[in-house]
């Protein structure tokens, strides 16, 4: 693998932290780099965990099928994160899709190889850990948005972590810096379209958002987090 790429892993990615140069060199030299292209699989729900993933570039949008049929968005994976890793150690099925929704490169390793990596470098396998409790914090916090919050509230949250993820500020507001449709948003944060949209436009009303087509722009960032922290009620109560 080349310098260029060997510096850009080491600049972004949270995984080989730790790691010595001999360590960090045998990990990259045994992966494999891909492209990938929207609406690309990188892996199916369910199925048998063979490869683990880290994005370079794009996104890639994690999902998972309930047994009613419902789709349900887990997370909006970035550059410098992981997919599959713990699956695939601990022998298991990959518990949800991995489709990607921007073009980019991803590194990839097969489960031997990963196997080995981890009993050589057993800082891989402390940082994989590390990264996935980090994953179920959030997963907890999530499960009590939907358990305790009003929809707007949780829409709100989520557009705004979206932009912490991934923002750009522009002239005309804070862009989040991927495609996101509403129907994204909405299994997000287990609501219906219909009342995604409806939020949006009022938002969109009030001069808080932009929307274009997959797109929103935050234009009022303080007032959509006054939502967020359920400040907009608070004070109306007062």
């Amino acid at each position: 693998m080349n310098d260029r790429l060997s510096n850009e892993v080491l600049s972004r990615i949270a995984l080989f932290r730790g790691l010595s140069d001999a360590e960090l060199a045998e990990v990259l030299d045994a992966a494999q780099v891909r492209p990938i292209a929207p609406g690309e699989s990188l892996f199916e729900q369910d199925a048998d965990a063979t490869a683990f993933f880290v994005l370079l570039t794009g996104r890639v949008k994690v999902a998972q099928l309930t047994p009613e049929g419902q789709q349900v968005v887990v997370r909006f994976v970035g550059p410098g994160e992981m997919l599959g890793c713990v699956a695939l150690v601990s022998g298991s099925t990959y518990p949800g899709t991995a489709e990607v929704s921007q073009a980019g490169r991803v590194l990839v390793w097969d489960g031997p190889t990963t196997e080995q990596l981890m009993k050589r470098a057993p800082r891989l396998a402390l940082n994989a850990l590390a990264i996935q409790g980090r994953h179920l914090r959030e997963m907890q916090n999530r499960c009590r948005e939907l358990a305790t919050e009003r929809v707007e509230r949780r829409v709100a949250r989520a557009v705004l972590r979206l932009a912490g993820q991934a923002g750009r500020q522009l002239a005309d507001g804070l862009h989040i810096g991927f495609p996101i449709s509403r129907q994204d948003l909405a299994e997000i944060t287990g609501t219906t379209l219909y009342t995604v949209s409806r939020t949006l436009t009022g938002w969109e009303r009030r001069g808080l958002v932009a929307l274009g087509r997959e797109e929103v722009v935050i234009c009022d960032a303080v007032a959509l987090q006054a939502i967020a922290e359920d400040l907009e009620v608070t004070l109306a109560a007062t």
